[in-house]
């Protein structure tokens, strides 16, 4: 059986988040397309369907990493901010992001909150990615 981590991680959260658009709970909020994905980036991302690829890639770092909470989501998204002549330094991406996406995700059955720990995927979740990595494997096999 192919696994999430079985496959490229680009491949699969490519086929997620195709997936993930064709559900109705999850949806880009209006603010989206004008907000920075961090404040170590300088503008917004340029591709219009960013914000399922960020849901898609949220939901594969919660099955392999979790209970996962916001913050962490949020440092795992971070990047090095420029600070002029003073070194660059490690600071966290967007949390309210992490925060709405995973909030549409459990919504949609994908995720759930485990107890005082942050949210693990559930077997609608898990189903989804395996189908989707097995998609991957199928492709990459012929």
């Amino acid at each position: 059986m192919v696994t999430v981590y079985d496959v490229p991680a680009e491949q699969l959260i490519a086929k997620v988040a195709a997936r993930l658009q064709e559900m109705e709970t999850i949806k880009p909020p209006e603010w989206a397309e004008y907000v920075r994905t961090g404040r170590h980036t300088e503008k917004a991302p340029v591709q219009k369907d960013w914000w399922y690829t960020r849901s898609a890639s949220i939901l594969r770092k919660v099955a392999i990493k979790g209970p996962i909470g916001t913050s962490r989501l949020a440092e795992e998204y971070g990047g090095f901010a420029d600070r002029g002549s003073r070194p660059n330094k490690a600071v966290k991406g967007s949390r309210n992001i992490a925060r709405k996406s995973i909030m549409q995700l459990e919504a949609s059955g994908l995720v759930a909150k485990n107890k005082n720990k942050g949210r693990i995927v559930t077997s609608k979740g898990q189903k989804l990615l395996d189908a989707a990595a097995k998609e991957v494997a199928d492709a990459a096999s012929k």
